[in-house]
């Protein structure tokens, strides 16, 4: 069976420094609980992910330091907070699981995206385990040999 591949006008925002500090186990597919102010700001991109993270609290999941900037022509009767605790929806099974590995040594919940969904936003978390630096240097090692490969390759089809 063929997995349907997202298309980028559906993204608002990567958090691409994620997977150069993590390894990822499992990704999960959450909701999200957002204001009227958020989504219209989302939908203007004005969201910034790379400091977020996943806390759990009461058998609930949060992001935490997901930014959303309130846009300037926002109504004067809402009082936007832009750093707010936003909660996550996710089966209780699923829940349940996570805060078992959550529990284990090394193991933490990383925000990776956020992208529309039917109509609805979405957040793609992962389980994930910190890298050391010496792993660190391995992705940047072969990020830049995948880079010199391209180069190469270009410069030979000219």
């Amino acid at each position: 069976m063929a997995t349907k591949k997202q298309d980028n006008s559906s993204r608002i925002a990567d958090n691409k420094k994620a997977a150069y500090n993590y390894f990822f186990e499992e990704r999960f597919e959450a909701g999200m609980v957002l204001e009227g102010w958020e989504v219209k700001s989302l939908r203007e991109g004005k969201v910034q992910l790379t400091d977020g993270y996943v806390v759990i609290r009461d058998g609930e999941l949060y992001v935490v330091g997901l930014q959303i900037n309130p846009l300037k022509s926002a109504s004067t009767h809402v009082n936007p907070d832009s750093i707010r605790t936003k909660k996550l929806l996710l089966h209780k099974e699923e829940i349940r699981r996570l805060v078992g590995k959550v529990e284990q040594k090394g193991y933490t919940l990383v925000p990776l995206n956020l992208h529309w969904k039917a109509g609805k936003v979405k957040c793609d978390i992962a389980l994930a385990k910190g890298k050391a630096e010496h792993d660190k240097r391995d992705t940047i090692k072969d990020r830049e040999g995948k880079r010199e490969v391209e180069r190469a390759m270009k410069s030979r089809s000219r």
